[in-house]
């Protein structure tokens, strides 16, 4: 009998354990089709950045000569206008499309930075037909005034005020850079995150020493990047058992797959893999995990799921700090 691949994943049921995250393949209907053909057990819409949106409506505003109270525009249509698809427009209008075609469900994403368009835009996805919302908590300070206790009370406000704005499940997407991970990972859960996406990639920049010009390069996830991702994850499944749980970065094969569900994950997320090589990638991080599955006589990824966290293990230390010096010690070098 085939291994049981349905998982769920933030209260939705879903059909495997992999999802399509936001990248330019999720961007398009097209693709997005052909990711759901794939295996594809939900698909993350690209982010709604507010400095874009905004950037966007400028634009159009200058197109409409409305001046500058356009900036107040809710993305509304126009009346007998053939308008630009810009704006907070461009991204309900593909959300639109995404759930009249697909079959699996449907994750908006968002990424705002002042209090009150959190909310704004939130709705404004979910009125669309989000099946879940995903804050995208894409932050740097550079400020030396704001510390990172300010920076964490800001990004736990807006969790609580996108909560009480929509009905939704709701994710957050989080970067490595928390000083107190576990804190904080509890307090987002308490202010309303119904699951926590690990982690974020902060693109850094480049620098081309001919033209001494900087560059802005997004650079492709490896699998070793999904080493980080997976300490956590075992940390937090036993401190948070009711919250879902995503891996993102690193998840480029069934294997990856397989190593996330095993520290507690309830999906792995993966956007690098399908832009090096489309959409079947999927199809093959599947089969590779339902192989093994077989092979080690798994009936289902509820079985192994979070067998090896750490709350489920007898030697926590390779989560801590103590690993540090056993590996130094052991010669286990990659």
């Amino acid at each position: 009998m085939r291994p049981q691949l349905a998982t769920t994943y933030l209260g939705l049921p879903l059909s495997g354990p992999v999802i399509a995250s936001a990248c330019p393949l999720t961007g398009r209907l097209d693709s997005l089709l052909e990711l759901e053909a794939a295996g594809a057990s939900a698909v993350v819409l690209p982010s709604l950045f507010e400095e874009e949106v905004l950037a966007e409506e400028g634009r159009l505003a200058d197109l409409l000569g409305t001046g500058d109270d356009f900036v107040e525009f809710s993305g509304a249509p126009l009346p007998d206008m053939d308008q630009p698809d810009l704006g907070a427009g461009r991204f309900v209008g593909l959300l639109r499309k995404a759930k009249q075609q697909l079959r699996i469900p449907v994750i908006a994403s968002l990424n705002a930075t002042r209090p009150g368009s959190w909310q704004r835009y939130a709705a404004e996805l979910a009125d669309a037909g989000a099946d879940a919302l995903e804050l995208n908590l894409y932050t740097m300070s550079t400020d030396p005034a704001v510390s990172s206790a300010d920076l964490e009370l800001s990004h736990l406000a807006a969790i609580e005020a996108v909560k009480i704005a929509v009905d939704i499940p709701l994710s957050v997407k989080l970067s490595p850079y928390y000083a107190a991970m576990s804190t904080f990972c509890a307090q987002a859960v308490d202010a309303g995150a119904d699951g926590l996406v690990l982690f974020n990639r902060f693109y850094a920049p480049d620098i081309d020493l001919e033209r001494l010009a900087l560059l802005a390069r997004a650079d492709l996830s490896e699998p070793d990047d999904q080493r980080i991702v997976l300490r956590w994850l075992g940390i937090l499944r036993g401190q948070l058992p009711e919250t879902s749980l995503a891996c993102t970065s690193g998840v480029h094969s069934g294997a990856e797959v397989l190593k996330a569900l095993l520290v507690g994950a309830d999906v792995a997320c993966t956007a690098s893999a399908i832009l090096r090589r489309g959409p079947e990638a999927i199809t093959l991080m599947l089969a590779e995990a339902e192989e093994w599955l077989t092979a080690h006589e798994y009936e289902s990824i509820a079985q192994l799921r979070g067998s090896m966290s750490a709350a489920s293990v007898p030697d926590t230390s390779v989560y801590e700090r103590a690993q540090y010096a056993a590996v130094l010690h052991s010669g286990n070098y990659a």
